[in-house]
């Protein structure tokens, strides 16, 4: 459970990035490609401010998911990233007033209750650093200059 931190991190950076892109594209209003080069406008649309840092948040959380997937299982890694829904739902309704009915909020409870099932699932697994990769090959099979034959 050592990396939970990493992977939080990749979680609300996951969901910032979300929130930074919808306000994006609503201060575009309607996004129409007739009568223009459609290179054009996606280049417009791309570095709009809350677009092009909606974009920039998404590289910083695939760099944050890398490292978490170099440390621990992807089985257990992965389930948490469904906590940027429940962070963008939650965010969305305060910021953007968006909905949040009883539906979704028991969508966002299973959730929860998975993501800590998960968690649980996995503690030794999330403190256990990948295995050296020579752990599985016998002394004669290994040269002594470290270069397996």
């Amino acid at each position: 459970m050592k990396y939970i931190v990493f992977i939080l991190f990749t979680v609300m950076t996951n969901a910032a990035a979300q929130l930074m892109l919808k306000q994006g594209m609503m201060s575009l209003g309607t996004i129409s490609f007739e009568g223009t080069n459609p290179l054009l406008k996606l280049l417009q649309i791309v570095f709009s401010p809350w677009v092009f840092f909606g974009l920039c948040t998404f590289v910083i959380s695939m760099a944050s998911h890398l490292y978490v997937l170099s440390k621990v299982e992807l089985s257990f890694a992965y389930p948490f990233l469904s906590l940027a829904y429940v962070a963008v739902a939650i965010f969305a309704y305060f910021i953007f007033r968006e909905d949040l009915n009883a539906w979704r909020i028991a969508g966002i409870a299973f959730i929860c209750v998975g993501t800590v099932l998960i968690a649980q699932s996995g503690r030794d697994l999330g403190d256990r650093e990948h295995e050296d990769e020579t752990a599985g090959l016998s002394p004669d099979k290994i040269h002594t200059s470290g270069i397996v034959r």
